[in-house]
């Protein structure tokens, strides 16, 4: 019986024969990207540590005496005194202040959505003479420094009655946010189909009936959005309270605050003090925190369409 060997096979010059499939350059470019991801990720944690600890710090000292906190700033309480809160809120009128501020920020902010939601479906959607202009008009007040119209808005303001007034600072908060609004919403009505509004239309739907219960909905995450970015503004404006708004009644809380560290002199108050600072910053990040899933949806639509 006569046994063949099988020839041993032959290496196409056509597919040499290598170690390894894997490109020269592709440990190279791992490498680099590994090196990214934790450069990145490094100044995100630090990032991170430079805003959540002033925070956690502020909140720390809001429950501990003054004594404890100028000799260990650093400390845990010892226990939690709750009794700067309630004098916090008593005392140094933070019950008035928080109530100010909630009926002048909720004001201005319905109405900035609305008016803005308005103007800047009309710019996106309808093609008229003029419809550059004005849309540069609201891009242009963004540029605009609101320290430069102090002093004209306080005399427009004294000669229309609304100085000291809460519907007078609400007016003002709205012609303040606008611009952004404005620009912020034509961008993001530009993104959504025109097919859905087209339909609404031919079934007889008015301009006002489909801007209302077809397009507003539809805009719910960018209205999120912008109404996050303008509730912060105005929740943390001062300037424009201190010079419009200089009734002892109506302060707002930014201005209860800085009444508060003034007026303390040598002997100040500084769980007290703390205790209000933690209360004007819980509204903020408790909208940011329930809302913070739309406020990325509403940032991140134009550039997924």
């Amino acid at each position: 019986m006569k046994v063949t060997e099988t020839p041993p096979a032959v290496p196409s010059p056509r597919s040499p024969v290598t170690k390894s499939d894997t490109p020269a350059g592709e440990p190279a470019k791992a490498t680099e990207g590994t090196v990214l991801n934790v450069f990145s990720h490094g100044m995100l944690v630090i990032w991170a540590v430079l805003v959540v600890m002033p925070l956690l710090w502020a909140v720390m000292a809001s429950f501990k005496t003054d004594d404890a906190i100028l000799s260990t700033p650093w400390s845990l309480p010892d226990r939690l005194h709750f009794e700067n809160w309630s004098r916090a809120w008593t005392q140094a009128h933070m019950s008035d202040y928080f109530l100010n501020t909630i009926l002048v920020v909720g004001g201005s902010l319905i109405g900035t959505l609305l008016l803005g939601s308005m103007a800047a479906y009309v710019l996106a959607r309808f093609d008229f003479p003029g419809n550059r202009f004005i849309y540069f008009l609201f891009i242009g007040g963004m540029s605009f420094p609101i320290i430069l119209a102090l002093v004209p808005l306080f005399f427009v303001m004294n000669n229309m009655g609304l100085l000291n007034s809460v519907h007078g600072l609400i007016l003002v908060y709205i012609a303040y946010s606008l611009p952004f609004t404005v620009f912020f919403l034509t961008s993001f009505f530009r993104t959504l189909p025109t097919s859905i509004a087209e339909a609404a239309m031919l079934d007889g739907a008015s301009h006002t009936r489909t801007f209302f219960q077809v397009m507003l909905p539809m805009a719910r995450p960018g209205l999120i959005s912008v109404g996050i970015f303008n509730f912060l503004g105005q929740w943390n404006q001062y300037m424009l309270p201190t010079v419009l708004n200089t009734d002892p009644d109506g302060k707002v809380l930014s201005q209860g605050l800085v009444e508060l560290a003034t007026s303390q002199g040598y002997k100040g108050d500084w769980s007290g003090l703390f205790a209000g600072l933690v209360m004007a910053m819980l509204p903020v990040l408790a909208a940011y925190i329930v809302f913070q899933r739309q406020v990325v949806a509403g940032l991140t639509a134009g550039a997924l369409k």
